[in-house]
């Protein structure tokens, strides 16, 4: 008797760490915690009252909503055909994409020697006020296996100058030239940033329907990330055989939004760090339970809420994170919201 009332004032409190620390590509599943009060059960004084808890699980989800892989899709160097047809495909579709510039070869319309097959300031800054990332590919495209770090250094601090001060939105991300990487130059382009395109998907030439279809079968099979690299879409570097086979990628991407979120590479990068990075608690109370996260990285850089996800049948559910109420959705048989891991406790009353 006195071990069944210990039983039940007792409070299961969980130390949770999300240990996937795996990059872009990687098929480990998030791990799923068990949250259960000791004792706790539908019967006795709580019958009738709370929902049995016994089958709940809460957990972080993989991807923003809970959707089964994510996409980020990247231009190279600016061209001016990004601008002409990328964003207007992308815009229809309602998807955002990250487009990488060389701040040494922006056109400039009142300079007839500038290159015009790149896009202008102004365009780029346009871009960015729609919701597209504009970050940074190196001032002149240096390959960082021929220049010193200082070289280096001083090439991706004037990019980044030139970004904030022609668009207003710093870059914090980092695509490197002719993707050559040394672990000096990793080092250094990593610096106050979110992430870098450390590996990528060439989408362009050698791209058809169908190996651009089986791509997107194995993401969702292997609940991966896929990051592409396009550079021309009608002419120059790679370009494709028919651009066609591109609009018709995003479509059937768009088509399937309910399984992949389609983010920027900033957004996907930020979101899959603080979710590897989180740590959390769990309590449980009479009608719920409270989480207690801590992240224990520059929040300043780190601006993505991440998705909740609490597995389990309820009818009517409260949720709270300090002062502010979360909009949350109840479905079949689990329940999405979206929350701040800096903003601190979190409030879950079943009801």
């Amino acid at each position: 008797m006195r071990n069944q009332k210990i039983g039940k004032l007792l409070l299961l409190l969980v130390l949770i760490s999300n240990y996937d620390k795996s990059l872009a590509h990687q098929a480990k599943r998030e791990p799923v915690h068990m949250f259960v009060e000791a004792g706790l059960s539908n019967t006795g004084e709580s019958a009738g009252k709370l929902p049995d808890l016994s089958d709940t699980v809460f957990r972080i989800a993989r991807y923003r909503s809970d959707k089964t892989c994510a996409i980020s899709y990247t231009f190279d160097d600016g061209l001016k055909e990004h601008y002409t047809w990328v964003v207007p495909q992308l815009k229809q579709l309602g998807l955002k994409g990250t487009f990488w510039i060389n701040g040494s070869k922006i056109n400039d319309p009142d300079d007839p020697g500038k290159d015009t097959t790149r896009m202008t300031w102004a365009e780029l800054k346009e871009m960015a006020a729609a919701g597209h990332e504009i970050s940074n590919h190196g001032w002149a495209h240096k390959n960082f296996g021929r220049f010193s770090l200082d070289e280096t250094r001083e090439d991706i601090e004037k990019n980044d100058s030139a970004i904030l001060n022609n668009i207003g939105i710093p870059s914090q991300t980092f695509c490197y030239p002719n993707n050559t990487k040394t672990p000096e130059g990793v080092k250094l382009a990593s610096e106050n940033r979110v992430g870098t395109r450390l590996e990528q998907r060439s989408v362009g030439g050698k791209s058809t329907h169908a190996n651009l279809e089986k791509w997107v079968s194995d993401l969702l099979r292997d609940q991966g990330w896929g990051i592409t690299m396009t550079h021309g879409i009608h002419y120059g570097y790679d370009h494709f055989s028919d651009p066609v086979i591109l609009w018709e990628h995003l479509k059937q991407v768009k088509d399937r939004e309910d399984q992949i979120w389609v983010g920027t590479f900033k957004e996907v990068m930020a979101y899959t760090k603080e979710r590897d990075a989180i740590r959390y608690v769990i309590r449980t109370k009479k009608n719920g339970i409270v989480v207690e996260p801590e992240l224990a990285l520059d929040k300043a850089l780190f601006t993505q809420l991440l998705t909740g996800v609490i597995e389990g049948k309820f009818k009517k559910i409260r949720i709270s994170q300090g002062k502010n109420k979360l909009n949350h959705r109840i479905l079949k048989n689990k329940v999405l919201f979206d929350f701040d891991p800096f903003g601190g406790v979190i409030d879950i009353s079943f009801m």
